[in-house]
């Protein structure tokens, strides 16, 4: 917790902190672009060898590969074609709906074995062992047991074929390309162009078989027609024969029509009409009879229009005359008068019986329209009987001759559609064109030398980006600060640049140098380690050795020193001691004699002489068991007595890895200062060694990034390279 408030304390004092939370996702953006491009240049190296190998094998891969040709030969599928005579296409053209489907099947039926096969017989390929060789594949030697040669090579050769073929069709068009690809140009234009030539031969045969079918089946059915409707004729008529059914024809408004009648059904429309004319007749004399029996002779108009009554009536009038005319002259009595009086009595009586005689004949004439009328209605009732026989025989006759009239209709139908392929079985229409014919290409399809490198090119990218990422996700090294956060979860306390061998102490004493600057950093963040400031013990280890550590516990006393603070640095690596080599000490005295008690305090402190408040203790010599020096009492009553005498005391311990030494020293100190080296791999070493601190609690204050570069760490970090005193130097 210490390390990380530590870390919002810089951040917060260097204004970066408030700086990132007031960013947007642009920022986010432009850091993860950034990471990317630092990874890219990290593993820049890498990303060329790949790219660079898998092109070179694209290109010799290319110049390998034996050149092949592409034909394509182009036809066009109509739904239907075209009909030289109306009715001459058996098959119906596919509906709108299904045209998709058909084509489908067309293109099903080019990619077919059958097709195949035709093509391989019409240029004898199973026989040409340059076929097999320009199409990849290799001509049977035997056949398999139990077939024989040519059979398998006939299958060979197909199946060759069909593995070169290729048939596409564009969305929305009806012309198919049919491409064929092999190592001769020659070969691949003549098996595209026989592929369309066979396609179109297989649809005019399939049309042949398909009409030579119809017509021997239109044939079959109507010879078994004919002899249908001639047995349908024949119980027709004996039933009409056996009924006394005449059979007459008519014409119609749908044409010849044919029906039945009988005498008896004929005899009796006739009476029937007849009563029925007979009634009407009666009726009409019944009611004149009627009229004039009520009226007196006179005044009947037959009586009035009669010639002899009118004749009668005009003498009548004369004679009247005549005898007004002597009665003017003569008396009643006088004979002249007599005479016309009888005359007028005579004309009077032959009136009356001329018009008694018209009234007579309307009576005669109805007597006699009523027994015609009798006469007629018993006759119809005489024959009604015997009628309705006849006609429960005439629905027998209507089902027979229904029975005919369909089998006439079947007949002629099918006599007309016979006839109808009969005169179009020499039509060669097809709804199948050749639009393009295959030409010999001059120019291999494959392989493509640019296309080849171009994907060889991607490959190598892709690969590379792979064989990144792959390093990337299996490499634990720690190479940036934030490495050290995103990896490790710890907080960054300093930054130490890769410097050149040399003399350190030289580079300490230079206030401008890069490594005095980093170690200044980082003693300045280890004021904000603990509560108190500076710990009063540090100790300063790593995960494995040969990583800084020594260095940087030396570097850090010193710098310590500089500001007047009394330290002392311990070298408690009693395995591998190392400070007496940079202290220039030869005296061979150090803390193991401490501790086992051979020497005492004063004897094993030594004073440094590039600074009069830096004291040390090597780890000489080295004994034959240091953890149990190390575990034993005499060591912790050493840390108290130096917590006393010294301002700060920096341990150099042992790595941790391998080792029980680091953990027993972490236990006595104030805070542990973990050292990692940023130039090499650790392979989950760090985190190891840090998973053994944190199980015995220690106080682990942050990590020292060591020999760091701005390349390893991306240009986010290239500031690091900036120095300051050099800057003002040139200035200057």
């Amino acid at each position: 917790m210490a390390g990380r408030n530590l870390k919002d304390a810089i951040l917060d004092r260097d204004g970066q902190g408030a700086y990132s939370e007031n960013q947007g996702d642009g920022i986010d953006f432009t850091i993860h672009l950034k990471s990317l491009i630092n990874v890219v240049r990290r593993n820049a190296l890498l990303i060329t060898g790949v790219v660079i190998g898998v092109v070179i094998v694209g290109i010799v891969i290319t110049m390998l590969m034996t050149p092949t040709y592409k034909a394509t030969a182009q036809i066009l599928i109509e739904d239907q074609a075209d009909q030289i005579i109306e009715g001459s296409e058996l098959q119906k053209a596919a509906a709108s709906s299904d045209t998709d489907r058909f084509l489908q099947t067309q293109l099903g039926i080019v990619k077919s074995r059958a097709l195949a096969r035709s093509v391989v017989q019409s240029g004898r390929f199973d026989r040409d062992a340059g076929f097999f060789e320009a199409l990849g594949s290799r001509m049977p030697e035997a056949g398999a047991p139990n077939q024989k040669l040519d059979v398998a090579r006939q299958d060979a050769a197909i199946k060759a074929l069909l593995d070169v073929l290729s048939v596409d069709m564009a969305p929305d068009s009806r012309i198919a390309a049919i491409t064929i690809t092999s190592r001769q140009p020659g070969l691949s234009a003549k098996l595209a162009n026989s592929y369309a030539e066979r396609f179109i031969e297989y649809n005019l045969s399939r049309k042949f078989d398909s009409s030579s079918y119809a017509r021997q089946f239109l044939a079959d059915q109507l010879e078994e027609t004919r002899v249908k409707l001639t047995q349908s004729e024949r119980d027709l008529n004996q039933y009409a024969r056996a009924a006394g059914l005449i059979r007459i024809s008519s014409e119609g408004e749908t044409g010849r029509q044919e029906s039945a009648l009988s005498v008896t059904n004929d005899m009796l429309v006739q009476l029937n009409n007849a009563a029925a004319s007979a009634t009407a007749e009666r009726i009409a004399a019944e009611n004149r009879w009627k009229t004039l029996a009520k009226q007196p002779p006179l005044a009947v108009s037959e009586v009035n229009s009669n010639a002899a009554v009118m004749q009668l009536v005009a003498d009548k009038a004369r004679a009247e005359a005549a005898l007004a005319d002597e009665l003017s002259k003569h008396l009643e009595g006088y004979s002249t008068v007599k005479a016309k009086r009888a005359e007028i009595s005579e004309l009077d009586r032959r009136i009356t019986s001329i018009a008694n005689a018209i009234k007579s004949s309307a009576e005669v004439n109805y007597r006699a329209s009523q027994e015609k009328e009798q006469a007629l209605v018993g006759e119809v009732n005489s024959l009604r009987s015997d009628a309705l026989r006849e006609q429960d025989r005439g629905v027998q006759y209507s089902v027979l001759k229904r029975v005919a009239d369909t089998y006439r209709t079947l007949y002629e139908s099918l006599l007309s559609r016979y006839n109808q392929i009969n005169a179009t079985a020499g039509s060669a229409s097809n709804n199948v064109t050749i639009v393009d014919r295959a030409d010999a290409p001059r120019d291999p399809s494959s392989p493509r030398l640019f296309l080849n490198v171009a994907l060889a090119l991607i490959l190598g990218f892709v690969c590379a980006a792979v064989a990144v990422a792959l390093k990337e996700v299996l490499d634990d090294a720690i190479r940036s600060p934030d490495d050290v956060e995103k990896k490790l979860g710890m907080p960054l306390l300093g930054l130490v640049p890769l410097r050149k061998e040399g003399d350190l102490d030289r580079e300490l004493g230079d206030r401008r140098s890069s490594a005095s600057e980093a170690y200044r950093s980082l003693v300045t963040n280890l004021r904000y380690t603990t509560a108190n400031g500076l710990p009063k013990v540090l100790a300063i280890t790593s995960s494995r050795e040969a990583e800084g550590k020594s260095t940087t516990a030396r570097a850090v006393a010193m710098d310590i020193a500089m500001l007047g603070k009394k330290v002392l640095i311990v070298d408690t690596d009693l395995r591998r001691p190392t400070l007496h080599h940079t202290m220039n000490d030869s005296r061979g005295s150090g803390l193991t004699d401490l501790l086992t008690g051979q020497k005492t305090f004063d004897e094993v402190v030594h004073q440094a002489e590039h600074a009069p408040t830096l004291s040390y203790i090597t780890g000489l010599p080295s004994p034959p068991d240091p953890a149990l020096i190390l575990a034993g009492e005499g060591f912790a009553a050493f840390i108290a007595q130096v917590r006393s005498q010294f301002d700060m005391v920096v341990l150099d311990c042992p790595p941790l890895l391998g080792l029980s030494d680091a953990p027993l020293l972490a236990k006595h100190s104030d805070g542990v200062l973990f050292v990692i080296d940023a130039s090499s791999f650790h392979r989950g070493a760090v985190k190891s060694a840090l998973r053994r601190l944190s199980l015995i609690n220690a106080n682990v204050l942050g990590v020292v990034l060591n020999r760091f570069t701005p390349k390893s760490g991306g240009d986010d970090y290239s500031y690091y390279a900036y120095n300051y005193y050099s800057y003002g130097t040139n200035q200057e």
